[in-house]
């Protein structure tokens, strides 16, 4: 797989023409379906902010609500500066993707909830890359102020017409004391596209973080370890991650969380699936506190002969009085639930697709209802046509 993305990077084009708000209007249904698919109602229903990137330029960014703010990441570190929080939790030479987006960086979002604001609707930050061999690095930083309520619904997309590209995304997240910071990440990108999302959050005294992330589409090679660090007592992490891998797709893929503080709590949840493709499931605890709680899931199915699934989850206990667990299983679908739903009236396929629905499906809280229609759309419509 390295000499593929040597071959990727080697292609892509590191300049894109401006964009403007007027693009938004010009999209095609079929753009516009697309994005839906990733959680982002281009027509503005059910949010409280929008920020939508095209390529390397801001079209649109808004807040509408009080307790909101959304801007592109380049006005507010004039407004603000940011010097405590830019590349604070992430260093630029951490990796060869992390120094390419410090040297490289087209623009990227910055959401804040303020002091004691809990908003009804999600914001909404759509990274969209429409030109074929496109790179996109993106650097992103959010705030939940002390004892707000924030939701983002991220989409990350190519276009209808593009193959292959490179999209590197930095993101900062600070939740503050009581914060509760939920974010919900949807891949749909080209079948030729490098991803290298990198992401760190730090989680203050009694805040919580929650993390969904959903890729049922085909990406040639997808590598992200997201690690939330539990600062503060009674902190929360939790980290849910849906995949599904068709033959070609080769996702390494992981959650990390640092419980530092007598009281923490962190579940880390993740559900695969190989129709051919390969999956590296990771997932890391680490207990530095006594009495905190941690638990770590991993499943996956294999439905081919060529895909591979890789588990590997790690506890790490650095003192005593901890409780922290893990499961891991990987297999096929036992004959015995087809077999039941066979008796039942439904074909074979039928069956297996059912099942495979069931197990990717996944509960977000807060998505829109129309949203969670299209992304149950989505994984009927992809688990057919990958069994």
């Amino acid at each position: 797989m390295g000499n593929e993305i040597e071959r990727i990077v080697k292609e892509i084009k590191d300049e894109a023409p401006p964009r403007s708000e007027e693009e938004i209007k010009r999209l095609s249904e079929e753009e516009r379906n697309l994005l839906l698919k990733t959680g982002i109602d281009i027509l503005g229903k059910n949010r409280c902010g929008l920020f939508f990137q095209h390529d390397h330029s801001v079209i649109k960014c808004e807040s509408m609500v009080d307790g909101v703010e959304v801007m592109d990441i380049e006005e507010a570190r004039k407004r603000y500066g940011l010097e405590e929080y830019w590349w604070k939790l992430i260093p630029p030479d951490k990796d060869i993707w992390t120094k390419r987006a410090a040297e490289h960086q087209e623009h990227g979002y910055f959401i804040r909830s303020f002091e004691g604001a809990k908003v009804t609707y999600p914001v909404q930050s759509c990274l969209y890359l429409s030109m074929d061999r496109l790179a996109q690095d993106v650097h992103n930083i959010v705030i939940a102020e002390e004892g707000s309520e924030l939701h983002i619904i991220t989409g990350c997309a190519a276009g209808p017409h593009v193959r292959s590209g490179l999209h590197v995304g930095i993101s900062e997240f600070y939740v503050k004391k009581g914060a509760k910071l939920r974010f919900t990440m949807i891949h749909n990108w080209a079948e030729e596209m490098a991803v290298r999302p990198r992401t760190v959050v730090v989680v203050e005294e009694g805040g919580s973080f929650e993390s969904n992330y959903i890729c049922l589409l085909p990406a040639r090679d997808l590598q992200m370890y997201p690690t939330a660090i539990l600062s503060g007592k009674d902190a929360v992490a939790t980290f849910n991650t849906v995949l599904l891998a068709k033959e070609g797709s080769y996702m390494d893929t992981g959650s990390r969380v640092v419980l530092k503080k007598e009281g923490c709590r962190a579940e880390i949840i993740s559900r695969a699936v190989s129709v051919g493709g390969t999956i590296i499931a990771r997932g890391h605890l680490v207990g530095e506190a006594p009495g905190v709680k941690a638990h770590l899931e991993c499943k996956g199915l294999l439905l081919s002969p060529k895909g591979v699934i890789h588990a590997i989850p790690e506890l790490e206990g650095r003192t005593s009085d901890l409780d922290m667990s893990h499961e891991a299983a990987v297999g096929k679908i036992a004959k015995e639930e087809i077999e039941y739903l066979m008796a039942r009236g439904l074909t074979e396929q039928e069956a297996t697709s059912l099942i495979v629905k069931g197990f990717l499906s996944i509960d977000i809280e807060g998505l829109p209802d129309e949203l969670k229609r299209e992304i149950d759309g989505l994984i009927s419509t992809v688990e057919k046509e990958g069994l």
